[in-house]
């Protein structure tokens, strides 16, 4: 039985892997005993089933011992399939199927192609086989290649084939790329010898010469299609195989150099002087590491998972050998590594692509060229296949500011910048040293190309992908690819910076007029736009470190702003809004903004209208560059409020917002809405709400609560639910009988309906009603559909009613999905007594679950805590609940001891939810 021989350096002995000696005797065996071919066949299945699993188990063993050693580990797995499918071979043409002698027309070679055949295989990777015959496929070929698959197929093995003469090839070939790609790498396995030759002679003579412009070509435009499907940044949650940077990029760099070039190898990209040797360096580390963490993927799923999820991130990290360490978890570390790759296979793409389009571009057509003629380029520079490139490399690199300056002139003249002058750059990043960053003229070029273009976020990309960005702003380097580890951010820390400064360009431009009012209308009366750039680029510089991110980042700001040639006062704004930059944010979403203590508290931070106008545009831009979906109306209309009210406390002061808050307003339009109402309803409805109920609630829905509470019953139970369009919300308001818990039953019924709470307001009246309303979202974060709203109504009447146990029907929607659960978010449960004139706010910091804000409310309503209203706020896994409480005797909770208490009862049903939600 003739198997191949094991390519050198495999990850473990050839023995381990396939014992080839002991298989074929056993086989031989199995032959030889009685029996027909399905028996056989039978046997033969159990002899290599055996032997894949030796095998299997030896390659994985030897992996663990050498996690980053890929190569030797795709050879291992692609000699095994090797010996597996050449064994199936070997029985099918020798004992199955023997043909003594064969005619012409009888002959069949057996190939691998695709992956397979490049010798590159993952541990789940698909088996795809080509079956070649000289002409029209015979009935003794087709009964080899059926007992063959049969054989293969009951190994488990995913095996695609194909069954074609050499002239289908060439035929199918030219009509599909994927195909052509395939035919490609194909390689020769067993059977008839001269096919092998005649296949590629014909596919390279009659397929492959002259067509290298147009495989180029499909190349770029299925990397582009799949970037687009995959999204184009750096995603959180990366395809290792497909996504930007993946292993379809580099080996669609390796397709191009073999189909061009006709490289073997990627040392033979040297040769071909596409790569210098640094690079040549780069592609293959970059290769080892993907392909490592493709495998390790494979081998945890036991499938072929490609996606680089959550759970599989930690899991990967660790079998990797990476540790937590500088304030970060593992994982964090091992998903900047993994960015970085990606971030290199990109440089190397376009290094590669430059070299095959100064071979293989037509010229511009005319109109192309006079128009670049009439460009305006700078000395020092020329056009090359419309980029931006270098006359004289010497000449460019005796002013070191060029290297900065490069950028400036992409941006002026629109260009891209020619991946030569990349390649410069790159080389001699050392140019950027203490002297270069102190220059007044690399200052301004530098505040330039931030402030004059228009689009900012072109060049920065570029600087930062090339390294110069790290270089000129040294603190700015540890967040190069950093990744942060929830579900919140969608982004790396430097993309989501370059994405904040993104969106800025893009309201200075007018873009977002209709979406974004607020800051455009802030933008358009003026701001410093110097501060206001600085302070987005240097925001999130201090992330992962030990110390708060914002304090770390205002202390990097003192020392950068200067550097940049910033004023002392400018310096001063610099710091202040990086320290803060989380402050609006924070108290439009956790704090209650129509409680004035609340506004008075954040004017009194902010202390000037210059700030607020700053602040705010930093915090719409910091939110949006969070991820797509991040900003919504519901954040838009809680940043809009507090805008507002803030800049009456600013303008007019306390005494403005004090007026504007006693309700007088709220009930003059209600009167007005409810005009046809009898003068006694009318008097019996504004007399019978508290002063917070007209300032916390829209009087729309006030006109709402008015018809629930018309002549409503002791037991009856009214419910309103709408949709909310200025939310992006349903909104479900409640009146019935107040009693102790009723706000936790209401979150209780809420929560078994599916039901995301992401605000909630419940106040009581002087003849003992709760009125409470919530806004509401499904699990897709959407208000829910008109057509549902009448369903939900009745089954949460049922709940209210008590027809269903909410305790024991919330065990059932109490979990946590598998992907999400690698996530850990520490509890941290604060008393504030100072954020309200008469209620203490007890927020609640942590991990987020179906049923959290039930159990809290329980708690709560168990110990006699009376809950004015609750601030939700969700960060991906991550919540912040916040409370407005009282005590039984409507006092504030001062004592430390009770806090205590409260605290520790709060904590258990976290932690007993948690055990739940896991189970």
């Amino acid at each position: 039985m003739q198997i191949p021989n094991p390519p050198a350096a495999l990850i473990c002995a050839a023995e381990d892997i396939f014992d080839r000696e002991a298989v074929a005797a056993k086989v031989a065996e199995a032959a030889g005993a009685d029996g027909d071919e399905r028996v056989l066949r039978g046997e033969v299945v159990k002899i290599l089933n055996e032997a894949q699993k030796a095998g299997r188990a030896a390659i994985e063993a030897a992996y663990l011992e050498k996690p980053f050693d890929a190569r030797p580990m795709t050879r291992a797995y692609t000699w095994l399939t090797d010996c597996l499918v050449g064994t199936a071979h070997f029985v099918a043409t020798t004992y199955l199927h023997p043909l003594p002698n064969p005619t012409e027309g009888e002959r069949i070679a057996l190939f691998a192609v695709g992956g397979y055949g490049r010798g590159e295989m993952a541990p789940q990777s698909d088996v795809d086989l080509l079956f070649l015959t000289p002409y029209k496929i015979t009935a003794w070929a087709e009964s080899v290649i059926e007992s063959m698959l049969y054989i293969l197929w009951d190994l488990r093995l995913k095996v695609g084939h194909a069954s074609r003469t050499v002239k289908d090839c060439v035929r199918l070939g030219g009509e599909d790329f994927t195909i052509r790609t395939a035919l490609l790498e194909n390689r020769f396995l067993r059977g008839y010898a001269p096919l092998d030759e005649e296949l590629n002679q014909r596919l390279n003579k009659d397929l492959f010469e002259g067509t290298e412009r147009e495989f180029i070509d499909a190349k770029l435009s299925e990397r582009d299609l799949r970037h687009e499907k995959q999204g184009q940044r750096y995603m959180v949650e990366p395809n290792v195989k497909e996504g930007k940077g993946g292993l379809r990029d580099l080996q669609s760099m390796y397709w191009i150099a073999k189909y061009v070039y006709h490289v073997q190898s990627a040392q033979d990209l040297l040769e071909h002087d596409l790569f210098r040797e640094d690079e040549l360096k780069r592609f293959e580390q970059a290769e080892n590491f993907i392909w490592a963490v493709r495998a390790h993927l494979h081998l945890i799923a036991k499938r072929p998972v490609e996606q680089l999820t959550f759970d599989m991130q930690v899991e990967v990290a660790d079998r990797m050998g990476y540790a937590d360490k500088g304030g970060r978890r593992a994982v964090e570390h091992f998903m900047q590594d993994y960015f970085r790759h990606a971030t290199s296979v990109g440089d190397l793409t376009r290094i590669l692509l430059t070299k095959l389009e100064a071979n293989h571009t037509k010229a511009a057509p005319l109109m192309e060229r006079l128009f670049r003629r009439r460009r305006r380029i700078k000395k020092g520079y020329k056009v090359i296949h419309n980029r931006l490139a270098v006359v004289d490399d010497t000449e460019f690199l005796s002013d070191k500011l060029n290297l900065l300056r490069l950028f400036e002139e992409g941006l002026r003249t629109g260009l891209l910048i020619h991946p030569d002058a990349m390649r410069l750059v790159t080389a001699n990043l050392n140019l950027i040293d203490d002297d270069f960053r102190r220059d007044k003229e690399a200052r301004r070029i530098f505040l330039d190309l931030l402030l004059k273009h228009g689009n900012p976020e072109r060049a920065l990309r570029r600087m930062n992908e090339l390294g110069v960005l790290a270089a000129f702003i040294p603190d700015f380097e540890p967040i190069v690819a950093m990744m942060q580890f929830n579900m919140y951010h969608s982004y790396t820390v430097d993309e989501h910076t370059i994405q904040v400064i993104s969106n800025y360009a893009e309201i200075e431009r007018e873009e977002l007029e209709e979406e974004l009012p607020l800051s455009s209308e802030i933008l358009r009366f003026g701001v410093n736009r110097k501060i206001l750039m600085v302070a987005m680029l240097l925001h999130d510089i201090g992330k992962g470190r030990d110390i708060d991110h914002s304090i770390l980042g205002a202390q990097i700001a003192r020392k950068v702003a200067p550097m940049l040639g910033l004023k002392p006062a400018e310096c001063e704004t610099v710091e202040w809004l990086v320290r803060y930059h989380l402050l609006m944010s924070d108290t439009a979403q956790k704090r209650d903004i129509a409680d004035p203590r609340t506004i008075r508290d954040f004017a009194k931070l902010v202390s000037t209208v210059d700030r607020l106008n700053l602040l705010t545009v930093l915090t719409v831009c910091d939110i949006r560059g969070v991820g797509p979906d991040t900003w919504n109306n519901w954040k838009a209309v809680l940043i809009r409020a507090l805008y507002r009210q803030t800049k009456v406390v600013l303008e007019d002061g306390m005494e403005a917002l004090t007026r504007e808050n006693r309700g007088v307003e709220a009930k003059k339009k209600l009167r007005e809405e409810l005009s046809d109402w009898p003068a006694k309803a009318l008097k019996k409805e504004t007399g019978r709400h508290y002063d917070p109920y007209w300032q916390g609630l829209h009087f729309t829905a006030h006109k709402i609560f008015a018809e629930l509470l018309r002549d409503i019953g002791d037991d009856e139970i009214r419910i309103d639910m709408h949709p909310d369009e200025d939310r992006d919300a349903t909104r479900a308001c409640f009146a019935m009988a107040d009693h102790p818990g009723i706000f936790s039953r209401m979150c209780g019924a809420l929560a078994l309906v599916g039901a995301n709470i992401v605000d909630a307001r419940t106040f009581t009246s002087k003849d003992g009603y709760a009125t409470a309303a919530f806004w509401i979202q499904d699990a897709d974060g959407s208000p829910f559909e008109a057509g549902r709203l009448k369903r939900l109504e009745q089954m949460i009447h049922k709940t209210l009613k008590g027809e269903v146990v909410t305790t024991e029907a919330m065990k059932s929607k109490d979990v946590i999905k598998k992907r999400e659960r690698a996530f850990k978010v520490p509890t941290t449960i604060t008393f504030d007594n100072e954020g309200s004139e008469i209620y203490t706010i007890i927020e609640v910091d942590t991990r987020d679950r179906p049923g959290l804000l039930f159990d809290l409310t329980r708690t709560l309503a168990n110990s006699n805590v009376y809950i004015a209203s609750a601030v939700i706020a969700t960060y991906g896994e991550q919540v912040v609940d916040a409370f407005y409480v009282k005590d039984m005797f409507g006092l504030k909770f001062h004592a430390a001891s009770k806090q205590r208490a409260l605290e520790k009862k709060l904590r258990e049903a976290i932690e007993k939810g948690a055990e739940r939600a896991h189970s």
